[in-house]
């Protein structure tokens, strides 16, 4: 009895409740039936999404349009670093993506690719943060996650679909996969949601 006066008086969370007045900040997708699956809150506003597929240009990118679009528009920039292709302009300008607010970065190692990452998004002054590194280990991961805490800046790390079977500190995972209909969204890590649920969105 005792015990639970106790936590019914401080900020302890049960595991099955949010903090009372404490709810992490989420950004539109751009997508209902997305929000939807993403308990209807949309991406993690700061904390990293991993977004993972068997090879690129499956349709990954036009998930991010909505989003890439609106920050543009509110002129925070968006930081690319070591995507495996160089951003093509007239591709983004027809998302009505604005490339002004776009950096591209590309650095020479994998550990300097990282090290980009984590002070961009520990920064406070982009509006998101896409990596595709080559590799990483749950150590940076970790240091991935902190940072875009403390920066409150979404980051999004485009991986192999291999790296599914890893834990990661990340708040939402994402299995993409190519379908007839468009691009196949399965859920393998969400806050407040059970896995493997999936849609099927055109991108």
């Amino acid at each position: 009895m005792i015990l639970e006066e106790f936590l019914s008086n401080v900020p302890v969370w049960r595991g099955d409740t949010l903090l009372l007045g404490h709810r992490p900040r989420t950004l539109p997708t751009g997508y209902p039936d997305l929000d939807g699956l993403l308990a209807g809150d949309g991406w993690p506003g700061s904390a990293l999404t991993e977004l993972l597929l068997d090879h690129y240009g499956i349709g990954e990118l036009g998930l991010l349009c909505p989003l890439l679009e609106e920050l543009g528009q509110a002129e925070k920039p968006v930081v690319w670093i070591s995507p495996p292709y160089i951003p093509y302009a007239p591709a983004l300008r027809q998302a009505r993506i604005p490339l002004n607010s776009m950096r591209w970065l590309s650095p020479d190692t994998v550990g300097d690719a990282a090290w980009v990452a984590e002070q961009c998004l520990r920064s406070g002054s982009c509006g998101a943060v896409l990596f595709w590194p080559k590799a990483l280990n749950t150590k940076i991961l970790r240091r991935l996650q902190l940072a875009a805490e403390q920066g409150e800046c979404p980051g999004f790390l485009f991986r192999s679909r291999a790296a599914a079977t890893q834990s990661s500190p990340a708040a939402l995972r994402l299995l993409l996969q190519p379908r007839p209909q468009g691009l196949g969204v399965e859920l393998l890590k969400c806050r407040g949601r059970r896995p493997g649920a999936g849609i099927c969105l055109a991108v």
